[in-house]
C-alpha cells in the first residue's frame, strides 16, 4: 500500500543514513561545473559559440547580457541548459548573427564573466543539446567516520544512487506543488508559459520521485519486478520486460536501468506488479495525477537509477574533494544525499 510523501525529506534513501555533515557551496568556488556536449563546432556559419565561464550568476541573466551586447533580440541567444547561480559553470551559448561580425565583448569581464572558447557554427544551440556535465565540488568541514564513508563512495560508483529530481524543482517548502494543485483546479487562470511548465515539471517530478521512493523502501529500485519497463544506460529509449533470462546480470552492470513513470494520459508500459505500485502512488496524488493527464501530457518514463561516472575523492584537511560525471537532466546533490547531511558554512 503506498504512503503519500509530504516532503522531499521524507523520500528513501538507497544506502541508508547520512555518514557525515559538511558545508556546501560555502563560496562559489566550491562548486564547480562543466558542460560536456556531444557537438563539436565547424568553424563558420551565422551562429557564434561561446564557452563562458561564470560565477555567481545565472544563465537567464548571462543570456540577457550577451543579447545587449551583440545587440540582438534576446530569442537570438540560446543555451542547453540552465546552471545554478551558486557556483562556478563552464557553459556554451550561442547568438544567432546573420550576416555580422563577431560583437565586443568586453563587457563581460566586467560582470566576471571569461570567454573560454569562440568558434562559429552554421546550427544554434539547442536547449537540451548537452550529453552531461562535470562537477569537482569541495566540502568543506567534513565530520563523521572517513572509512565508512570511502566504503559509502565505493558503492555509490559500483551501483550508482536513485535517479531523484532535485529538491529545487518543486521550489520553497514544496511551493510549486501547492501551485499545480492550485492551477490544476483551476484557481490560476492567468498564468505565463513558463509558469504553467515549471508547475507540471513539477507534478510529474513528484510523482516520479514518490514511485521511486516506494521501490526503494520496498528494495527493489534496483531489482526489477514483474511488468517492469526497462532502459538502456546512456539511453532514452524504453522496451517492456519481455522475460529475458540475462535481465538480472544486466542491471548488476548498469547495461541496464529500471523506469519510472513520468505522469500523463495515453496507456503505461508497465504492467503487472509494477503498474500497480505505480497506481498506488498515483492513488496517493489525485489532483496532480488526473491534472496532468487533463493537461494532455503523454505518459512517458525515466531511469530509477543514476549512474556516476568518473566518480573520484580525496581528502584535503577537513575538507573532501568530490569528482564525477553525470548525464543531462539530473542532479549533483543527489549524489550527495545518499552520503551526507549538509551543516552551515562556518
Amino acid at each position: 500500500m503506498s504512503q503519500r510523501v509530504e516532503h522531499f525529506n521524507q523520500l528513501g534513501r538507497a544506502y541508508g543514513a547520512p555518514l557525515v555533515t559538511a558545508a556546501l557551496k560555502s563560496v562559489n568556488e566550491d562548486f564547480v561545473v562543466e558542460e560536456i556536449m556531444p557537438i563539436k563546432p565547424d568553424g563558420e556559419g551565422e551562429h557564434l559559440w561561446l564557452y563562458l565561464e561564470k560565477s555567481g550568476t545565472n544563465t537567464d541573466w548571462l543570456a540577457q547580457l550577451l543579447a545587449r551586447l551583440a545587440g540582438v533580440k534576446s530569442m537570438a541567444v540560446s543555451y542547453a541548459g540552465l546552471k545554478d547561480r551558486h557556483g562556478v559553470t563552464r557553459q556554451w551559448f550561442s547568438i544567432q548573427l546573420p550576416g555580422m561580425a563577431d560583437p565586443d565583448l568586453g563587457g563581460l569581464e566586467a560582470e566576471g564573466v571569461r570567454v573560454l572558447e569562440q568558434v562559429r557554427h552554421s546550427r544554434k544551440l539547442k536547449r537540451g543539446a548537452l550529453s552531461g556535465n562535470r562537477f569537482r565540488l569541495r566540502l568543506r568541514g567534513l565530520q563523521g567516520d572517513r572509512d565508512s564513508l570511502d566504503s559509502r563512495l565505493q558503492l555509490i560508483r559500483e551501483q550508482g544512487v536513485p535517479n531523484y529530481y532535485g529538491e529545487q524543482r518543486f521550489g520553497h517548502g514544496m511551493n510549486n506543488i501547492r501551485k499545480a494543485e492550485q492551477m490544476f483546479e483551476g484557481r490560476m487562470r492567468h498564468l505565463k508559459k513558463h509558469q504553467r511548465s515549471l508547475y507540471l515539471s513539477a507534478a510529474r517530478s513528484w510523482i516520479f520521485n514518490q514511485v521511486l521512493s516506494q521501490r526503494i523502501q520496498q528494495q527493489c529500485w534496483d531489482r526489477a519486478i514483474p511488468g517492469d519497463v526497462f532502459m538502456l544506460d546512456g539511453k532514452s529509449a524504453c522496451f517492456a520486460d519481455d522475460g529475458s533470462e540475462d535481465i538480472s546480470q544486466r542491471l548488476a552492470t548498469l547495461d541496464l536501468h529500471i523506469t519510472g513513470p513520468l505522469w500523463g494520459e495515453g496507456e503505461s508500459m508497465a504492467s503487472s506488479d509494477c503498474l500497480q505500485l505505480e497506481q498506488a502512488v498515483a492513488a496517493e496524488n489525485v489532483p496532480l495525477a488526473k491534472g496532468l493527464a487533463d493537461a494532455r501530457l503523454k505518459q512517458e518514463r525515466r531511469s530509477l537509477r543514476l549512474k556516476v561516472d568518473e566518480l573520484d575523492w580525496q581528502y584535503d584537511g577537513d575538507d573532501l574533494l568530490l569528482a564525477f560525471a553525470l548525464p543531462a537532466g539530473t542532479y549533483a546533490t543527489m549524489v550527495l544525499r545518499e552520503f551526507m547531511d549538509e551543516h552551515p558554512a562556518g
